[in-house]
């Protein structure tokens, strides 16, 4: 929240609810996860809030693999990915040099100007001590376990 006020920005008492229990998140989140979280407050209010938020860098959003939207908390002022484990929706972030040379050569072969890229890892995160692989039947269309994860196993 300190971040939103340094910029200009009051701190409503739905601002700071919607900050304190991202504060408490180590998974991705659902907006609709926040708006049964905190019933008292509106989901309007939350969306607004976390619109300003995912703007002013606060949170990012990145599509799963079905193309609904999840959110975490920024925690990290620089450029960075993440990692979602497939299990348990942890969702990690990382610095990677590499792959920032590799999108700056790909620039200079692409024709106009880049202005965005993605890049999302989907993990067994080390803290599910089961592998998922080994669990999920991919193959069956009753199994729900895959979220149309590709994987090589």
């Amino acid at each position: 929240m300190a971040v939103l006020e340094e910029r200009g920005f009051r701190a409503t008492a739905p601002r700071k609810a919607v900050a304190r229990l991202l504060e408490q998140k180590r998974k991705g989140f659902t907006v609709e996860a926040l708006s049964e979280e905190l019933p008292s407050i509106g989901k309007a209010t939350i969306y607004r809030t976390i619109k300003l938020f995912l703007k002013e860098g606060v949170v990012c959003k990145f599509p799963l693999m079905d193309g609904s939207p999840l959110y975490c908390l920024t925690r990290t002022d620089h450029r960075h990915y993440h990692t979602v484990c497939v299990q348990c929706g942890d969702v990690g972030e990382f610095k990677a040099a590499r792959i920032e040379k590799v999108l700056e050569a790909a620039n200079a072969d692409i024709p106009g100007q880049v202005v965005g890229h993605r890049i999302e890892l989907y993990v067994n995160c080390e803290y599910c001590p089961i592998k998922w692989a080994e669990t999920v039947d991919c193959s069956s269309p009753t199994d729900s376990g895959c979220h149309g994860i590709p994987h090589d196993y």
